[in-house]
């Protein structure tokens, strides 16, 4: 029941050894054999194809940005200092985006083929500055001060949005990044100038303790029945139908699946900021893409699969089983699915659908 401020990778570690693969259900449309694209990766979490069919690969522990062309060995374009982490890939027009986190600092960056990378904003700065869910509540709801005093002192009760940002996914639309920021809980856009806006502050997502989930995480028996608002934790976010953004939520919280699969799908209206649900029951949504005929594809790093939402639906089913897979992306009718993200050597990989 604990935070979860700084997205999947910081605590998805230990509970994803043996997870169980999910076979496709009923009715669902299996994906095809796929095609291994590179591999002897360390932590791809985020990944992006460009126009030519060069897939860029973050290792973002690592601190690497890789290029993959078609026919050739992965190469590292960009190296981080020591302790940096690299991610939230995004391209268009041949210029790739990413993000650094390194401590608190967080940046924005963009780098054209053959060339050094150059800084496009001050990320951490927005955070600090505006703290945008400074305002919005986490934690149980309607909880009385006893019960309260009951709860570990790991399990904040009650909590407002603190200071802290960790990019985690964007993609490019008309010109302006947009930033799925998973400790800031937001999608902040940024422009080619450096300027910096938020553009949506996710919702929390509610759930209600049961006794099962109370048992796990040491709650005490009065807090069963009651809701604890998780933070949101936005993983990825791309373009779809209409101009929406359509995100990944984790969410925060245990990452033993006590409390249930309580991942979602939602899109985002750019010029408003309102939020629309539009999936549910993802066990650690971390990545997401959308084909060119709506299709949203998702990626839940805990339940080992790679789910579909029909266009125009609201409801995942499987479509392809792999190993602890994290970002996906769609490129000239393929789906590409980084796999194998968190294992303790440099087994990662990409494979194309």
């Amino acid at each position: 029941m604990t935070r979860t401020r700084s997205g999947a990778a910081a605590a998805a570690v230990t509970i994803l050894v043996g997870s169980v693969l999910a076979t496709p259900a009923a009715g669902a449309v299996a994906a095809p054999e796929p095609t291994t694209v590179a591999k002897k990766l360390v932590t791809p979490l985020s990944m992006v194809v460009a126009g030519d069919g060069t897939a860029y690969v973050s290792q973002n522990f690592a601190g690497l940005l890789t290029a993959v062309v078609p026919g050739k060995k992965p190469q590292v374009v960009f190296a981080a200092e020591k302790g940096t982490e690299v991610g939230a890939l995004s391209e268009a027009g041949g210029t790739v985006r990413f993000a650094t986190t390194k401590g608190k600092a967080t940046k924005l960056w963009s780098m054209r083929p053959g060339s050094r990378p150059s800084k496009v904003a001050d990320l951490w700065k927005h955070e600090r500055t505006k703290n945008p869910d400074g305002d919005q509540a986490y934690g149980f709801v309607g909880l009385d001060p006893a019960c309260a005093a009951q709860v570990p002192p790991d399990v904040p009760a009650t909590y407002t949005g603190i200071l802290e940002s960790h990019p985690y996914g964007s993609t490019v639309h008309r010109g302006t990044t947009y930033v799925a920021d998973a400790a800031g809980n937001t999608i902040v856009g940024v422009k080619d100038n450096g300027k910096v806006s938020t553009v949506a502050v996710l919702p929390p997502v509610p759930v209600v303790v049961t006794a099962e989930a109370a048992a796990a995480n040491a709650l005490p028996a009065c807090t069963v029945g009651k809701t604890y608002n998780f933070e949101p934790v936005p993983t990825d976010v791309e373009v779809g139908k209409g101009g929406w953004l359509y995100v990944t939520l984790l969410p925060g919280g245990p990452e033993d699946g006590s409390t249930g699969a309580q991942g979602r799908l939602v899109k985002v209206k750019a010029k408003s900021g309102k939020v629309r649900e539009v999936a549910s029951g993802f066990a650690g949504a971390t990545g997401v893409a959308v084909a060119d005929n709506g299709d949203v594809y998702v990626a839940q790093l805990f339940a080992g699969q790679v789910s579909r939402v029909r266009s125009g639906s609201s409801t995942a089913k499987p479509y392809a089983s792999t190993m602890m897979p994290a970002a996906v992306e769609w490129a000239d009718g393929d789906l590409y699915v980084s796999a194998n993200v968190l294992s303790e050597k440099p087994k990662g990989v990409v494979l194309r659908y």
